[in-house]
Parts: C-alpha cells; structure tokens; sequence
C-alpha cells in the first residue's frame, strides 16, 4: 500500500490532465492558473521553510566531524573534515553540496550469517549524483522556452548535452540519465528489504512523480510530437503577465507542465526541501573551532556562583580538624569570573 496509493495519486494527476486537456476552458486553467499558483506557494513555501530553519537557534557547535580539530600547532588538522574557519566551511559545503562527499563514503551493514559485513555504497552516491545534476542540466535547457534570444550559455549547454548526436531530434544525455536514475533509485527502494521497511509514501510519491515529469518530457520530444514555438509563446506570456493559451499544442504538454506544477507545490513541503536545508544544517555551515573559542549557550539563567574561597571559609572549622591544608594565600584565593581559583587556569591551560 505505500507503493501503490503513491502511484495511483500520480496516474490519477495524469488521467485527469488527459479528461480536461480537449477543453478549452480547462486548458487555460491548466495552463495558466495551475502554474501561477503554483509559483506562489512554491514561493510562500520556500521562503516559509528557510525562514523558520534560520530562526532555530543553534546555542553550541554541532560537531559532527571524522577530521582531526584544530588544537596545538604541532597537531596536523584536517580543514575539510573539521574545519576552523570560514574558507574551511566553504569548501566543505561545496564538496557536499557538488558532489556529494558523505554519500560517497557511506556504508551499509548487512549480517551474513554470524558476521556483521560492510560494504559501500557507490551505485548509490552514483546514481543520486547522476539525478540531481540531470536535473540541473534539464532545468538550465529550459531556460530556452522563457528568452528570446536564446542565451549563448544554453545554446552551448544543449550542443554538450546532446552530443552523442543520437536521433532526430538528437537524444539529450542528461534525459537518458535522469530516467535511469530515477528507475535505480526507485527498484532499491523496493528490492533491499531494509529499506523498503523504512519507506513511506511520502518517499515514492516524488519518485513517481518525477518518472512522470521526466517520461513524458521524454515522449513529448521523441515520440508525441509538439510545436515548439507554441510552448514558447506560452511560457513567454506566463512571465510577462500576458498568458496566451494555443489551442494545438496537445495534451502531453499538458501532463507535463501539470506534473511540474504539481512538483513545484509538493516541494517545499516536502523532504526535497533539502535543496534549502542542507545550507542551513549546523553540522555542515559551523566550524568546529569549540578548542579555540568558548561558547556560552544564550539560554542559560544566571546562577549565584559558590566560590572555593567561600567554600573553604563554610567548611574552615571540618577541614582543621580533617587536618586539610587551608588555602590562605589571598592571592590563590582571587576568583575568575566563572567562579574557579584563579591557581587553577593554570591547570586546565
């Protein structure tokens, strides 16, 4: 059941764009109302989402680190793994946020009997890295549809992509993969037992739904042929404010741009907030730099402090007669400010 009503949800999307595509009434619905609401609660969402994520206090650093800290200058640090400054936060930000450096060196336990056996997981890191930079590419492509004239950056990007030259029109490589990833995403999800135990609804439905954005792209280009030039019309009019629906597109531009909306509306509500998250994740944008700086949650309530010099003066009488040594040296005796004999920073520098 958490596979099928997923995808049942996404044949009905599909199955209902299908119904109303013939209607010219309904076309301008999905064709212009569909995707300005759904822009503005992909807005509303996004900006919702980040907002509430900034306002989260973070009172201490979150060290979550496998790298040696910066501490004594004779003591090799690792800047990537547990950086100390900003730099060092950027570039670990950036081998995450790239390339995924933490998919990369993941691991998955499995027992084999008596033994606990570890083994990588590169087909993973290969195939979600495949995806979100397909992704990226496909969303760059598109940006053909809302300029005229056509940038120099797509146009190039569009002759990279397509350079296996493959059919007529040439298949994109990035349209092959992100259907291939997706696809090896969704049957690991459902053969590896542990997983598919740990999988809800919420996890196939933006899988299924990216398959049908992504197949019916695919069958809009090579198989169902539509006119360019009115997609373009269209999506030129939605930007501008002046939305014009043609009348022959045909309903597989329909599903497409329907699902889209639907994704555009699911995202920042979703666990593919990720995209905005991993920005603000403490384990990630912190340096771990607790060694060189002492940070004092902001949420502590001030305490009366007990110092050693008054203790010592509530206790004087049992530590005579116990024959403890007394700390009579005024100068041994001077507080810090956190309360502790000045005689003991020594110790703890």
């Amino acid at each position: 059941m958490k596979t099928l009503y997923p995808l049942l949800a996404v044949v009905l999307l599909i199955w209902v764009v299908l119904a109303g595509a013939s209607e010219v009434d309904l076309r301008f619905f999905l064709g212009v109302v569909v995707p300005y609401v759904a822009i503005a609660l992909f807005i509303f969402g996004f900006v919702y989402r980040v907002l509430k994520w900034a306002h989260s206090p973070v009172p201490f650093r979150i060290t979550t680190t496998c790298g040696q800290q910066k501490s004594l200058p004779w003591i090799k640090s690792s800047n990537l793994e547990s950086p100390h400054d900003v730099f060092g936060v950027i570039g670990r930000m950036a081998l995450e946020v790239l390339l995924f450096r933490s998919l990369f060196r993941s691991t998955r336990a499995e027992l084999r009997g008596r033994r606990l056996v570890f083994s990588e997981q590169k087909y993973l890191w290969a195939a979600g890295l495949a995806f979100h930079w397909s992704m990226l590419v496909i969303f760059l492509r598109h940006y053909r549809f809302f300029t005229e004239p056509v940038p120099v950056f797509v146009t190039f990007l569009q002759s990279v992509d397509g350079f296996l030259k493959v059919g007529v029109p040439e298949v994109y490589v990035s349209s092959v993969t992100v259907l291939l990833a997706l696809t090896y995403l969704l049957i690991r999800r459902l053969a590896i037992p542990a997983v598919r135990y740990i999988s809800l609804p919420s996890d196939y439905f933006p899988l299924f739904l990216l398959l049908g954005i992504a197949g019916s792209g695919f069958l809009m280009r090579h198989v169902y042929r539509v006119d360019v030039e009115r997609v373009k019309e269209l999506m030129i009019g939605l930007i501008t404010f002046h939305p014009v629906v043609p009348s022959d597109i045909g309903a597989i531009f329909y599903v497409h741009f329907f699902l889209v909306s639907v994704l555009a509306v699911y995202f920042p509500f979703s666990k593919l907030m990720h995209l905005g998250g991993i920005f603000l994740s403490p384990t990630r944008n912190l340096a771990n730099n607790s060694r060189a700086r002492r940070h004092v949650n902001p949420w502590n309530r001030p305490l009366p402090v007990h110092t050693y010099a008054e203790w010592q003066e509530e206790f004087k009488d049992k530590l005579v007669a116990a024959g403890i040594p007394l700390d009579s040296d005024s100068e041994h005796l001077e507080e810090r400010a956190d309360g502790q004999p000045r005689e003991h920073q020594d110790i703890l520098a």
